[in-house]
């Protein structure tokens, strides 16, 4: 597309130099004068009560500040994910800073501040706790069942904690329509964020009753909300804050960070000093959220020339000992998964239960990877049974503009048939079967795609508006405000090319504070991949607010029209001819007792963005080893702002999906113990599992967004496992209904294929 003012350009990010020299600071980094050092105290137990709990003898220990239990802490019911759904749906608050029942290991039961890490940790070992161990419940189909220990009291059924109904057309009608009806069940692991960055928050609760935490979180001004409610403060003496930058995230800081910022904070209040408390690598494998679980059925029919009659997908997911955002993890993971084609009939049924292990929440791609997998997998399945090419099958049913849909706002734009085309072509589709079914030496290679769509932020399912200020200065620069955080996708950089372009000014005039609620406005965070879609619309507004402010006054100063008037690149023009910079006008307008205030409120729409995969594999048939050797992802991006961002977006988000796709889990023992607890163990894919990544960036110019821009951020992860099944099943003939595909499910499977 044509550049406009910044738009379009792959300029560096600004925080590069910072980040690349050390000297960016993390909450990690942070050192306040008198800082204690927080250690927390965790169940053994998947479920369990507490009897009771003496902390004397850790409080006597020198150096303990503060000790922290349920006795002295507020009872205040909440959800940590700070979910606001829209009424009359409400958000699920059935966690507490400490609870006496404990729902899983790793739950918190106590919390130390004290001069040094290490006489944390020495007073944890001397609190006392009598535990009444409970039975406990680790899978979700069995926790359904009324014989079930109760996770927590629920109304709808046996613990579940939430439920998602989505009907559209006549389901019983469209599969008797049907010519091939195929139905198949799929079970997901539990995956974890991985982020370079713990759960962190640093807490300073001041003489004057001010609380000021700086945290992880993705969701600053919501977090201050919901911190100011547990601590009975007015939310204008609460600050949250980045410092500024996150090392990572992935949807593992929305809301708290764990629980490190109310630990903190109660800590802080009970010592009278500041208190810091990271977590470390292993408090955040268990003890903070992780990608929800659980079995997925896909029933969908077709007619024989291929077109789709009806679609009944059902979801039960594991949302572990708390809810947190599981509830609304399930209603996406339906919305984005019966949309990605023109289907009349599609029923969408998701249930979100309660079990004894750790709580999972949002997670890149929020409930839609799993749903992908299943669903793009019977897709080739049907393609299969339909003897039809899987591409063309899909093709025939692709998503146009204002097609009729489920989700309660328009597709106004849909590059999806362009993805697959243009991917297709980048991966050699054409000559599958003949180039790459085998390639000798005890190895089959094999090609498979999968597509899908997503969101661009959470409208209209929850509490979705933005907020932004652009302030001129003397000189003609600006400064731009944002509630949102960067926690390294390069929002700041984008926010501030958004800005320039709509004020008209080049970039490198523009500064940006972000991530701080004593600084900026109110905006619900990044996540969802919202944060230059729906921020972006804000910031633009906040800019055409500014510019057109300034182009009234340069009218008087010129005695010209407004409407004859632009600005451009720093220079105002009449009728296209230069009359007066930027800094001239700016300057004048301080003079003249002013400042120019740009202001932009916005509640944003939504845009579903549009993506396929092609992925090449690689499989031993002696060993079990899969290898991506190739992968073409063709994403629709409504507008690429800064297209060497969006292109790292997309390949680290692939990656994760490989990861997703080949190796990484958490599982658990008979009580309840999370086998996974480290890097060592989780198998991450490395550089050496990173393949060839082609991105294909398709531009639809999507009319509600910041310059015809969609969300990009999380949808690189979404059909990447589907992609990378479908691609096995093309080499070797086998059919994976659960991932991780691990090398050892990969040989048992071949040698139980070569028994038959």
């Amino acid at each position: 597309m044509k550049l406009e003012g910044e738009i379009g350009k792959p300029l560096p990010r600004i925080d590069a130099l910072e980040k690349a020299t050390g000297v960016a600071s993390f909450t990690t980094d942070l050192k306040l004068p008198g800082m204690l050092h927080a250690k927390v105290l965790r169940s053994p137990f998947p479920h369990a009560r507490i009897l009771s709990i003496d902390t004397a003898e850790a409080e006597k220990l020198p150096g303990v500040r503060a000790v922290a239990t349920y006795k002295n802490t507020a009872e205040c019911c909440f959800n940590s994910s700070c979910s606001e759904a829209n009424p009359p749906a409400v958000p699920v608050e059935d966690e507490q800073i400490f609870n006496r029942e404990l729902r899983y290991v790793g739950d918190e039961v106590a919390a130390v501040a004290a001069d040094t890490e290490e006489t944390a940790k020495r007073a944890l070992e001397l609190i006392r706790v009598e535990y009444e161990e409970l039975p406990a419940v680790f899978d979700p189909l069995e926790a359904m069942k009324p014989e079930a220990p109760a996770v927590h009291p629920c109304f709808i059924g046996n613990n579940i904690a939430g439920m998602a109904k989505l009907p559209m057309g006549d389901l019983e009608k469209g599969f008797a329509e049907s010519d091939i009806i195929l139905e198949e069940q799929f079970k997901l692991p539990v995956a974890k964020h991985c982020q370079l960055e713990t759960q962190a928050a640093v807490a300073d609760y001041s003489a004057s009753g001010h609380l000021t935490v700086w945290s992880t979180t993705q969701s600053p001004h919501p977090l201050k909300n919901l911190l100011a409610k547990l601590f009975g403060m007015p939310a204008s003496r609460v600050r949250v804050l980045n410092p500024p930058y996150i090392g990572g995230a992935f949807g593992s800081h929305v809301g708290m960070s764990g629980k490190a910022e109310p630990i903190a904070a109660a800590l802080a209040m009970l010592a009278g000093k500041p208190v810091r408390f990271v977590y470390d690598r292993k408090e955040d494998f268990i003890a903070s959220t992780t990608r929800h679980s659980g079995y997925i059925t896909v029933k969908l029919g077709a007619k024989r020339d291929g077109s789709f009659q009806a679609l009944y997908l059902n979801a039960v997911l594991n949302t572990g000992g708390y809810a947190n955002a599981g509830p609304d993890v399930t209603a996406v993971l339906g919305v984005t998964n019966i949309s990605i084609y023109q289907i009349p009939n599609v029923f969408y049924d998701g249930l979100c239960v309660y079990t004894n292990t750790t709580t999972a929440g949002a997670m890149r791609g929020f409930g839609n990877p799993q749903g992908n997998f299943a669903v793009e997998s019977v897709v080739d399945m049907m393609a299969e049974r339909l003897g039809m090419d899987p591409v063309e099958l899909r093709l025939k049913n692709v998503m146009t503009p204002y097609a009729p849909w489920l989700p309660p706002y328009p597709c106004a734009t849909c590059g999806l048939a362009e993805c697959m085309e243009k991917g297709a072509q980048k991966i050699g589709w054409a000559d599958r079967d003949s180039l790459l079914k085998n390639p000798g030496h005890g190895k089959a290679r094999g090609i498979g795609m999968a597509a899908g769509t997503h969101l661009s932020n959470s409208w209209p399912f929850a509490v979705e508006f933005d907020n932004a200020y652009l302030a001129v200065m003397e000189d003609g620069s600006a400064n731009l405000a944002v509630g949102v955080p960067d926690m390294g996708q390069g929002i700041a950089t984008t926010l501030s090319q958004v800005a320039a372009s709509s004020l008209g000014i080049p970039m490198d005039q523009v500064s940006i504070v972000f991530g701080d609620t004593a600084s900026t406005p109110y905006d619900i965070g990044s996540h969802a991949s919202r944060t230059l879609y729906s921020a972006g619309t804000a910031v633009e507004a906040a800019g055409r607010d500014a510019k057109q402010k300034i182009l009234e006054f340069a009218a008087e100063q010129l005695k010209a029209e407004t409407g004859t008037l632009t600005l451009e690149n720093g220079m105002i023009l009449a009728d296209g001819e230069p009359r007066m910079t930027m800094g001239e006008a700016a300057h004048l307008i301080h003079r003249a007792n002013r400042q120019i205030i740009g202001i932009g409120q916005t509640v944003p729409f939504n845009a579903p963005p549009w993506h396929a995969h092609y992925a090449e594999v690689e499989v031993d048939m002696e060993t079990g080893q899969i290898e991506v050797l190739h992968l073409a992802a063709a994403h629709d991006v409504g507008r690429a702002i800064n297209p060497d961002i969006v292109e790292g977006q997309i390949h680290g988000s692939v990656l994760q999906g490989i990861g997703y796709a080949l190796s990484e889990q958490i599982v658990y023992d008979k009580k309840g113990r999370q086998a996974q607890d480290s890097f060592h163990k989780y198998y991450l894919p490395t550089m050496l599992e990173t393949p060839d990544i082609d991105v294909i960036l398709v531009e639809t110019n999507e009319p509600s967004g910041p310059f015809g821009a969609k969300g990009v951020g999380e949808c690189g992860l979404v059909p990447t496992a589907a992609a990378i099944a479908n691609a096995v099943y093309h080499a070797t003939g086998i059919r994976f209904h659960e991932i991780p595909i691990t090398e050892e499910k990969m040989l048992e499977a071949i040698k139980k294929k070569a028994c038959k």
